[in-house]
């Protein structure tokens, strides 16, 4: 089953997935609190500098009706400030939970109907580029891992270098046999690599990338 292929934009943000994992959803909500605690921060300094009026800076932040109101119901007042902090407590771990969680590695479905379908697991298809990749001269070992989603996939390969291997020609041989060979068993037209490239040294020592 052979995918569409995509539009130069959605090609360059499957490319960027290969290169790394994405963060923007969490910068754009550390964005996000940033701009209301500045907000906030910043009505209250103007709060104190007087520019909403010398009596209002001489009063405390909160307005006495409010303290008052407060005093008068201590049960509920208690019971909203619980719930808010167990909510920022919640939406906290929610956020870290999903910061920290493991990268999506999709499922590849080739052919399907209404009883049947021909699914490439992602290890199964990680490994088979892992070794394919292991068999290019001057390839020691290799690793693969295929990343984003069903619909759109993305592949990253580290390869282990001998110190006497051809890096452009191993670099040649992997896009036009192991990647295009890729593409073609998984029915992909479009399937950005990302590539790592480090020495292997056999006697344990610094690898370079």
């Amino acid at each position: 089953m052979n995918r569409p292929t995509l539009a130069p934009a959605a090609l360059h943000r499957r490319s960027r997935r290969a290169l790394t994992r994405s963060t923007a959803g969490d910068r754009s909500l550390v964005t996000l609190v940033g701009l209301l605690l500045l907000v906030a921060g910043t009505l209250a300094a103007l709060l104190s500098y007087g520019v909403f009026g010398a009596g209002r800076a001489d009063r405390p932040l909160l307005d006495p009706l409010v303290v008052d109101t407060l005093r008068a119901f201590p049960l509920p007042a208690r019971l909203i400030a619980l719930g808010a902090g167990l909510l920022l407590t919640a939406l906290g771990l929610v956020w870290a939970v999903r910061s920290l969680r493991p990268e999506h590695r999709p499922d590849l479905v080739l052919d399907g109907g209404p009883d049947t379908a021909i699914v490439i697991t992602a290890p199964a298809a990680a490994g088979a580029v892992a070794g394919a990749a292991e068999t290019l001269p001057g390839v020691a070992r290799a690793r693969a891992r295929l990343v984003g989603d069903a619909r759109v996939p993305a592949l990253r390969v580290t390869l282990w270098l001998a110190e006497d291997a051809d890096v452009a020609e191993v670099c040649r041989r992997l896009d036009a046999e192991v990647v295009a060979e890729a593409r073609a068993c998984l029915g992909v037209a479009d399937l950005p690599v990302a590539v790592r490239l480090e020495l292997d040294r056999g006697d344990g020592g610094p690898r370079v990338a």
